[in-house]
């Protein structure tokens, strides 16, 4: 999985409380055409969500878990099907390299920029960003301007192209692309949000 080549730039964040809801909200957004999602492991029956999801997008799709918290985590949800993994913060201790998923290790400071790209993050989980906003993304790029970023946390449309604008690879988005949908939700609102985040996005990013 690579960050700068998702379509819209866009990473799903998809948790909820209902298992069938939160892999119908997977495939549905996959049909919209966003189709990186993050099934965090808070989700109830997260394991069970990433397996069907994988047996139904194939092999290739980027389907990855996120709240990845230990190496049990990162192992189960590997066994699930999760391509990639994604952190909230710092987990020095995960697997990483070849035969191993790629990970976006959550940080917001520089020296936590440090140690994620020490501990092989392919990419920076900027989180929350919505504490520092696109200020912040392009502070930290100042020093690491190799380091591929992707904010997550209080990205909604506008945010999210703020962010890029400074120099994000990617967006992370939950609650406002997904909604409640995870959670049993309509499903034609959703549809709804993810035509008005591919129109918003799209006008200035390939998909």
């Amino acid at each position: 999985m690579r960050p700068a080549e998702l379509p819209y730039r866009t990473l799903a964040i998809v948790r909820g409380t209902d298992r069938d809801a939160a892999l119908r909200t997977v495939l549905t957004l996959a049909e919209e055409g966003l189709t990186a999602s993050e099934v965090s492991l808070t989700t109830t029956d997260a394991l069970w969500v990433i397996e069907q999801a994988r047996r139904e997008l194939g092999p290739d799709a980027d389907l990855g878990a996120g709240t990845v918290l230990t190496p049990d985590d990162a192992a189960r949800a590997t066994d699930a099907g999760a391509g990639f993994l994604v952190t909230p913060g710092l987990v020095a201790d995960l697997p990483h390299g070849p035969g191993h998923p790629p990970v976006l290790m959550g940080a917001l400071t520089p020296s936590e920029v440090m140690a994620a790209t020490r501990h092989g993050a392919v990419a920076v989980k900027l989180f929350p960003a919505l504490l520092g906003g696109p200020a912040h993304l392009a502070a930290l790029r100042a020093p690491f301007p190799d380091v591929p970023f992707v904010p997550v946390g209080g990205i909604d449309a506008a945010t999210a192209l703020a962010h890029l604008a400074a120099g994000a690879v990617a967006v992370g988005v939950g609650s406002p692309l997904v909604g409640d949908a995870a959670d049993g939700g309509d499903r034609r609102a959703l549809r709804d949000r993810a035509a008005h985040w591919r129109r918003a996005l799209g006008a200035v990013v390939a998909p």
